[in-house]
């Protein structure tokens, strides 16, 4: 008896040694999630200025999870690069696009009024989708965006922008209705859900907003795909242009995409309060 009870104190006491020598030499592993919501908010914080720290943090990201730190480092890739938001087509998408079904333009919504009726800016993102659409006759078209309207509980900017399209003669056909979202993030998540099961010949899409919020939503779209591929490298859809809208103010801030990115990890609550303290467009409903 005495000498199993020696043996397990011998034993209790070689674990927490151990466990002592790697905290010492800061090779205790912190959740990967954690580690790239810190990355996030840094570079949203920071920018560049963070980029050091960054590469640190992305190294800690592989330890914990080698897959998740590629992906990460992918999503970075993109979300640092100077190129992301550039090259803004103003009003109808570019020639050269491929003019099949495997094309997806996509019209990121806009808050309603509190009656459900659209903004103007809201329309005039679907005016460059029309004209895209006219474009790429052969194209999907999805509307995503659910319910912001304060006194009209059944109106959902994707339904109205449903509407307005069709109105105006984009087969009914074409339209995809995205009505669940009621952030960017969700535009993102929610479309990919959609497009992968149910339209399985879009590989293809192109972003339509106004033109401050198309860096965003090239971003998120991309890094969605990124995290759902089964490894990476091999994701579904891939982002290939966009059509804006020419604002004639608004500005999304690196923080706000900090939030956005952190959405797509899972984390809603930390990235509302996010969205809260930086939401510089409009009004996010109550987090339920």
């Amino acid at each position: 008896m005495k000498r199993s009870f020696v043996f397990q104190i011998i034993t209790l006491f070689l674990a927490v040694m151990t466990v002592l020598m790697l905290a010492s030499c800061g090779k205790t592993e912190r959740p990967a999630q954690k580690i790239a919501e810190e990355i996030a908010v840094d570079y949203g914080t920071y920018g560049e200025e963070a980029k050091d720290r960054i590469a640190s943090l992305l190294k800690e990201l592989k330890s914990a999870d080698e897959n998740a730190g590629v992906r990460f480092e992918r999503i970075m890739d993109i979300w640092t690069s100077p190129e992301l938001g550039k090259n803004l087509n103003y009003g109808v998408l570019p020639d050269g696009l491929p003019d099949t079904d495997e094309l997806c333009i996509v019209v990121l919504g806009f808050q309603l009024e509190p009656d459900g009726s659209m903004k103007e800016e809201l329309v005039q993102r679907l005016t460059a989708a029309l004209e895209s659409a006219k474009k790429y006759p052969n194209a999907y078209v999805v509307c995503t965006g659910g319910g912001t309207a304060s006194e009209n509980e059944s109106a959902t900017e994707a339904g109205k922008m449903a509407e307005w399209l069709i109105s105006n003669g984009v087969e009914k056909k074409r339209v995809i209705v995205e009505d669940n979202s009621v952030t960017t993030a969700q535009n993102a998540i929610f479309t990919y859900d959609i497009l992968t099961s149910l339209y399985p010949s879009v590989k293809k899409l192109a972003i339509v907003s106004s033109d401050y919020h198309i860096a965003t939503g090239e971003l998120l779209f991309k890094a969605e795909a990124i995290l759902r591929a089964s490894t990476p490298g091999a994701e579904k859809l891939e982002v290939i242009s966009n059509a804006a809208w020419k604002a004639p103010s608004g500005t999304l801030s690196a923080m706000f995409q900090a939030g956005a990115v952190i959405e797509l990890f899972g984390d809603v609550e930390t990235a509302f309060e996010i969205y809260y303290e930086n939401y510089d467009i409009h009004s996010l409903p109550p987090l339920k």
